[in-house]
This record gives C-alpha cells, structure tokens and sequence, in this order.
C-alpha cells in the first residue's frame, strides 16, 4: 500500500467518456486495495462542455478533488482540455493527450479560432504529453465510440498496474455486449505507448 496519495485527472468534453473511462480506473484501483476518492465535474457536457474527474488514490484519502499543481498524472481526451488542465500538473507529472480537436461554441461560430500550435506550447513550457491520434486507432477498430478506451489503454502504461488488472476492471465496468471491442482498443492504446 502507497502512504501517499496520487492523484490524477482525465479531462474531455461532454459525449467523448471521460466519466466511464474514469470509473474503469477507479474500479482497478478499488481492486488493488486503495481508497479512492473520485470528483466529477460537468460542464455543459451535453453540449460539448468541459468534463473533468478528479481521482485520487492511496492507503487514505481524505479529499476528492485536486488542487492546480496537484496532479500526478492528467489524460486528456482532446487537445486543448489537456491545455486548458495543464496548470493542475505538479513539477515531473505526466500527460496522456489526444490530438483530436473538437471545436468549442465560440470556435464554431466563428468568435475565436482553435489554436494549431498547441502541441508546440505546452512543449516550450516543459511540460512532458505524450500525444497519440485515438480516432484514428479507434477509426480502425471499427468504431469511433471506443476513442476513449484507447486512450486509457495508453495512460495505462504511465501507471504501476498489470495489464491483467485493467482487463478486469473494463470486465466489471463495461457491458458484456461491448467487452470484446473495448478490450481490443484498451490492447491497441497501451501498446502504443509500449513502443
């Protein structure tokens, strides 16, 4: 058991399964034996909004939320939520990104434009993203709806936990009907990161 507490945050906008990726990480970590606190917050998440959840783990955990500088590790499910949540890292973290792009309201109505560089910014800034295209693995698979799977199949390996334990997290978490798929993107995200 870790004396410690970690914390991490799996950030997103509304339909991409931020929260059910969320609750697959909580369901692995409540298996190893660790008390978890879990926060969700929505933002308009029905109409694209900002979603984020806070997961905190250790052998006590008293808060549910993370502090900015706090984080241990965030995964990102587009890629300005990873900027926009990139203050929440502490000094050494890690961020898990998706290069996906899913313009917000003012972007689509033409009141800001979505940044191309951002990927360049958070680089200058010194803070370490793994960037990996989801859609387009899960494109392959067949099905875009397994986008966030994917990711958490990468972020899965910036974590000290057993592939076979995340394989029975998604067991308890997921439909039966759609295990199979889920399992596939899970395998297909962390060997990307395994390379």
């Amino acid at each position: 058991m870790m004396s410690e507490t970690t914390n991490m945050m799996l950030v997103g906008v509304g339909g991409q399964g931020t929260i059910l990726a969320s609750r697959v990480a909580a369901q692995l970590l409540l298996d190893a034996g660790f008390d978890v606190k879990m926060s969700e917050v929505h933002g308009m998440a029905q109409r694209g909004g900002s979603v984020t959840t806070h997961v905190r783990y250790g052998e006590r955990v008293a808060a549910p939320t993370i502090s900015p500088g706090q984080a241990d590790f965030i995964l990102a499910f587009e890629c300005m939520e990873a900027a926009r949540y990139a203050h929440f890292l502490k000094d050494g973290g890690a961020i898990v990104a998706n290069t996906r792009r899913i313009p917000s309201l003012p972007i689509l109505i033409g009141r800001e434009a979505y940044p191309d560089d951002i990927p360049e910014r958070m680089s200058a800034r010194g803070i370490d993203v793994r960037w990996l295209d989801a859609s387009g693995i899960a494109t392959g698979l067949g099905n875009t709806r397994v986008e966030n799977i994917v990711m958490l199949g990468a972020f899965s390996s910036v974590l000290p936990f057993q592939e076979d334990a995340w394989r029975q997290a998604l067991g308890a978490v997921i439909p039966a009907k759609h295990l199979e798929l889920n399992l596939a993107a899970f395998a297909a995200g962390r060997e990307l990161t395994q390379r």
